[in-house]
């Protein structure tokens, strides 16, 4: 954790292009956290390990499924991972074992954060990664809100009880 640790807990969700599964946790995860009284102690982002993206707004229908379900993602737009953010974030949390993989290739010697796949902070889930929806249908981009609500409300139990 960052020195400031008490004051602020700093989040990252990655996955690859930075337009369906990490905007979607960023959304889902803020609203959690606003939620809970939190928003002044934890800071959150959304990156992907791709360039392809960059700039661009979430996939639309990823913005849709996230509206249906309460949660406004219009106004992020994708960016990529860097070695920077390791230096910024507490937490660099993965949405799947290959964006876990290539970031375990960027992270630094001596990182002292939570390097993990973001399902990994709910135990009874029997799924650890948030499949990409991208070129799945509809019913691909209302599993992942689903699977990144239950992740959410996982990851802010674990946080909560770092911030005593």
């Amino acid at each position: 954790m960052n020195s400031d640790a008490l004051q602020k807990v700093r989040v990252l969700f990655v996955c690859l292009g930075n337009i369906c599964r990490s905007p979607t946790a960023e959304g889902v995860f803020r609203e959690r956290v606003k939620q809970a009284g939190l928003d002044s102690r934890i800071e959150i982002d959304s990156a992907g390990t791709g360039d392809w993206h960059i700039g661009r707004a979430p996939d639309k229908r990823a913005q849709k499924f996230a509206a249906r379900a309460g949660y406004d993602i219009s106004d992020l737009r994708a960016r990529q991972v860097s070695g920077q953010d390791f230096s910024r974030f507490d937490y660099v949390l993965a949405m799947d074992g290959q964006n876990l993989a290539d970031l375990q290739q960027m992270q630094p010697a001596g990182w002292q954060g939570s390097l993990a796949l973001f399902l990994g902070f709910h135990p009874e889930l029997d799924v650890r990664e948030v499949p990409d929806p991208y070129t799945g249908d509809e019913q691909a981009f209302i599993e992942v809100v689903e699977l990144i609500e239950r992740g959410a409300d996982a990851l802010l139990e674990d946080i909560r009880k770092k911030l005593g």
